[in-house]
């Protein structure tokens, strides 16, 4: 009876923090009506509305604000009692939720993920590739990889990749076409690649430095992508100008394939960071996991 009223308040406390029943039953991995039915459930056990409902979201009832705050604080005991049992391991174990970026994943993660599994058989990796920015608080993500710049100030992090350096790139038919600028200035005069994280957001401001003074130019061009590569792709058919990663690219421009462009102004900047909270409990699954990427990035 109580397990059955434990697992009713963790799905209420999803659809509370979700602020909708299909990202509630997204996070417990079941369907919204199922969702719907043990809120409703659990409403009739307790005697209270908890949620109000409407066509496209709920909110919490002043009785569900109150029951949220104190499960939050209930539950987050409970984990922290797990964990403190599971540092009597000899070898870490548990689940570490990671959120992280595919080109990130692809960076850091991907390369040296069986050697973290044949360490720590016992952890269990719950990885999911994002693109856009989450808070790993409210989406109970243990673990988040972002750029160096866009960290937050109440953020623990830790290197687990290299500098990163962006580079502009062209083909060597659109430069024998069209030349290539000399100055990031004059890519108003020429056909830019360009790509953005969401479909309803800003196209990405090429980003650019020399002699320490930054320059943002906002590009335009015949095409946008939600995917850099496919923009290089493009590139590489003598469509345009494009920018990635300049490890990304190095093998095209070994091949001939691509030429730099503007190389003067693509300056190094911060690489990757595992984060997590500073006011967060951190399992000893999750800080194995933080000190092995750590040491595999010096």
């Amino acid at each position: 009876m109580r397990s059955d009223l434990i697992r009713d308040y963790d799905a209420f406390l999803c659809v509370a923090e979700a602020g909708s029943f299909v990202g509630g039953a997204r996070t417990l991995g079941v369907s919204a009506s199922a969702m719907s039915a043990i809120i409703r459930r659990l409403e009739a056990r307790v005697g209270v509305q908890l949620l109000h409902r409407t066509t496209r979201s709920v909110s919490l009832t002043d009785q569900g604000n109150a029951l949220k705050s104190r499960l939050q604080g209930a539950f987050d005991e409970i984990d922290a009692a797990t964990q403190d049992l599971l540092e009597h391991r000899q070898s870490p174990a548990g689940t570490v939720r990671i959120v992280i970026s595919r080109d990130a994943y692809d960076d850091v993660i991907a390369p040296c993920l069986a050697d973290l599994h044949r360490t720590y058989p016992h952890i269990l990796l719950d990885i999911h590739l994002e693109e856009v920015c989450v808070d790993i608080v409210s989406e109970r993500y243990d673990l988040g990889f972002r750029l160096g710049e866009y960290l937050h100030p109440d953020t623990v992090a830790v290197p687990v990749g290299p500098d990163l350096r962006q580079l502009a790139v062209a083909s060597p038919s659109y430069a024998a076409a069209h030349g290539l600028p000399s100055h990031p200035q004059e890519l108003a005069h020429h056909a830019c690649l360009n790509w953005r994280k969401q479909v309803d957001g800003e196209p990405y401001a090429w980003e650019f430095e020399k002699d320490g003074i930054p320059l943002s130019i906002a590009v335009q061009g015949p095409m946008i992508f939600n995917d850099r590569s496919a923009a290089v792709r493009a590139a590489m058919d003598g469509i345009g100008i494009a920018m990635w990663l300049e490890h990304r690219l190095q093998p095209m421009i070994d091949d001939g394939l691509l030429l730099p462009v503007l190389e003067e102004w693509a300056p190094r900047h911060r690489g990757v960071f595992a984060y997590y909270y500073r006011n967060r409990h951190m399992s000893p699954a999750t800080r194995a996991v933080v000190e092995f990427l750590r040491r595999r990035a010096m």
